[in-house]
């Protein structure tokens, strides 16, 4: 009698296993971001064109069923509102079985919270804060759902840092400048502050004198004091780490001006091709720091650029990852045989995938930040991107960085006015 019963159990669970794959009709996944900005327009658009190949292709291949997937738009706001877009998260977690997206820190940590609540996987891309993974490093059983799509603000200020340097060599070189001043000009926000005190720390060591530090609004639609007064400190290089609209005001008026100093390192905003558009042209030969560029990253770079471009006349963001993202979330869906969040969780932690973005694999359990994206020669390196002209940009980093170049990248051109202007004051 009690085997009876106990086979009769056993047979309702696994029959109810069935059923639940049985109406798995669709993979939904909410693109997550803001969606009235360019970054979640961005999401959008990376998530789309990967939604559309894998459907082409037949779906998702489930238990031998194929399955297709449907996008959910989620409007986090979350520029401007943090509980906006804890609310969006909160209103879509029925729906979706996971989440992709977001883009400011601040948001994204208080996301998350809703996110794990509902233990749904949250791929991140464009929040970079390291703090959310180091939540899974404290909390591995409520954070473990979190992963990370693009580098972390460590690992940026590492890139920039090698940028930087490219650049100094360039400048002592083509100005005679021994000692070249950098200022640096970044958001008030947190994402920016790992960055900023790395620079500080390794300017010197770089041979470089920083000599000071601008923090303004990342929605600023003036910078012209904080230009007036990195011109007057005599730099010869502005250090850029901005992630909001003041990029494309900092762009315009630095050209306008003719400030004699090379504008290098991030603004979010230059990684999309309206950026020239919204500079009047005047940001040409500043450079930014992003995701993705025209050279062969990988072999699925080039093809992914030239689709985005060819669909939208615009270049992928750095948050347009969402692209490998959803492949990724895929290839662990048909390993793990199912959508439950914790058996593809133990799937995503395998990934090791080449994607247009690089190579795509995540740091393990026990590592300072579990999930993020592993960085460095070998794995993902993000790139630099230059400004050359109307709709032109080229791959200026890493150029010969710890024996990484990448197919198609050029050195760094410095802005002729810049080289004009200390070549004479000498």
């Amino acid at each position: 009698m009690i085997f009876g019963v106990v086979s009769l159990c056993l047979l309702s669970f696994l029959a109810s296993g069935v059923l639940a794959q049985q109406a798995v009709k669709e993979v939904k996944i909410g693109i997550a971001g803001p969606m009235k900005a360019v970054f979640g327009r961005d999401h959008w658009r990376g998530a789309s064109i990967a939604q559309e190949e894998i459907n082409k292709a037949g779906g998702v291949t489930l238990r031998g069923a194929k399955i297709p997937i449907k996008l959910v738009k989620v409007d986090t706001n979350e520029i401007a509102s943090v509980s906006d877009a804890v609310v969006a998260v909160e209103r879509a977690a029925d729906e979706v079985n996971f989440f992709v997206g977001t883009q400011r820190s601040e948001s994204a940590l208080a996301m998350q919270d809703v996110a794990m609540k509902y233990k749904k996987i949250f791929v991140l891309c464009g929040a970079v804060h390291p703090e959310l993974m180091a939540r899974i490093a404290k909390d591995y059983d409520k954070y473990k759902y979190t992963f990370r799509a693009t580098i972390n603000s460590n690992s940026q200020a590492q890139v920039l840092i090698a940028h930087l340097e490219d650049v100094a060599k360039i400048v002592k070189e083509q100005m005679g400048i021994a000692k070249p001043k950098v200022a640096i000009l970044a958001d008030k926000l947190m994402w920016a502050d790992p960055i900023v005190k790395l620079i500080e720390t390794k300017a010197p060591g770089l041979g470089l004198e920083v000599v000071g530090v601008w923090r303004p609004s990342a929605t600023a639609s003036d910078v012209t004091a904080e230009l007036a007064a990195i011109k007057a400190s005599e730099s010869q290089i502005i250090f850029q780490s901005v992630s909001g609209t003041m990029g494309s005001v900092l762009g315009k008026q630095w050209g306008e001006l003719k400030i004699p100093a090379a504008l290098v390192g991030g603004a979010a905003i230059a990684c999309v091709k309206t950026f020239w558009d919204a500079t009047g042209g005047y940001g040409i030969y500043s450079t930014t720091m992003t995701g993705i560029g025209p050279a062969k990253l990988t072999e699925k770079t080039l093809p992914f650029w030239n689709a985005y471009l060819k669909e939208y006349d615009d270049f992928p963001g750095y948050v347009s990852v969402t692209y490998d993202a959803v492949y990724i979330l895929k290839e662990a869906i048909e390993r793990a045989g199912t959508i439950d969040s914790d058996k593809v969780v133990a799937e995503m932690e395998k990934t090791d995938y080449k994607g247009a973005y690089g190579r795509m694999a995540f740091y393990p359990r026990g590592h300072e930040f579990p999930h993020d994206l592993r960085f460095g020669p070998g794995y993902n390196t993000w790139v630099v991107n230059q400004w050359r002209g109307p709709g032109k940009v080229v791959v200026v980093w890493p150029y010969e960085w710890q024996g990484v170049k990448y197919e198609g990248s050029e050195k760094c051109i410095l802005p002729p006015w810049v080289v004009d202007y200390w070549k004479k004051k000498k």
